[in-house]
Formats: structure tokens, sequence, C-alpha cells
């Protein structure tokens, strides 16, 4: 699982249990195959995969008050709404410069990953950008 579907599974814990399903019923469709035809339906299965992870979407989740919430129950103050190695922490996903550098490949950034802060700013960006596409309601971040 990549880092950006890391934090929608953290966010969107219904939409990544459907993902899970499917991708759980696939696999067994798969293990009911042969030998020579599993290489092929293996790679078929990584298609569907990423179909259902396009397609499921949670519709008008206030994902603000969902992190807000957590980041109450955090033991350290986070700037989850600007930082995202503050994000990162509170979702209990490895915040690491080698992790962000991932993150950043993952969602084909196209700067330096030696200049973080620029990096960094965009990937809190980004995330946030696509937090909304899944169906986040975070538009009270920008108001």
């Amino acid at each position: 699982m990549g880092i950006l579907n890391n934090i929608f599974s953290k966010v969107f814990p219904n939409a990544q249990a459907t993902v899970e399903n499917a991708v759980d019923a696939v696999k067994d469709k798969v293990g009911n195959i042969t030998a020579s035809v599993k290489d092929t339906v293996s790679d078929g299965s990584k298609q569907i995969q990423d179909k259902v992870e396009q397609g499921t979407s949670a519709t008008n989740v206030d994902v603000t008050s969902i992190l807000d919430n957590l980041a109450k129950k955090h033991p350290e103050a986070l700037n989850w709404k600007t930082s995202i190695v503050d994000l990162l922490k509170l979702l209990g996903i490895d915040s690491s410069l080698d992790a962000r550098k991932k993150l950043a490949q993952e969602l084909n950034y196209t700067g330096s990953t030696d200049d973080t802060a620029a990096m960094n700013t965009w990937l809190i960006k980004e995330v946030m950008k696509k937090i909304a596409e899944k169906g986040g309601n975070i538009t009270h971040l920008f108001s």
C-alpha cells in the first residue's frame, strides 16, 4: 500500500475497508486459478484494485473534525493543517525525510527533493487536494 493510500485509510476508514474487501475477493478468485494463469490474472488483480481505489469515495467526510479530534488526543501539539510532517505524525505514519520523498515521488513531485521546505509545502497542499478529491470536506481549512 502506498503512503497516500495509508493516509486515506486513516482518514476514510470505511472506504479503505471496501477496497480491502474487494481486493480480498479478487485474491480468492486468483487463488482458484491454475499456476500458469496466475501471473496474468495477478496483473488484472492489481488493475482491479487500482480501479476500486479510484472509484471508492467517501462523500463529504468532515476531515477537519476527524483530524482535530485526533490532534486533541495526541501528546504533542501538532500543526497538521500546514505541516506534512505533523499530519503524518498525527496519523501514525512515518514522517521521516525518506518517507516524505517516497510520498513526493508517489504524487509525481517535479521539484527537487533536496529543497525540503518547498517539497513539504507542496506535499501538504497536494495531500489535502487528494483528500478533497476523495470526498473529504476540508473547505473550512481555507476560509
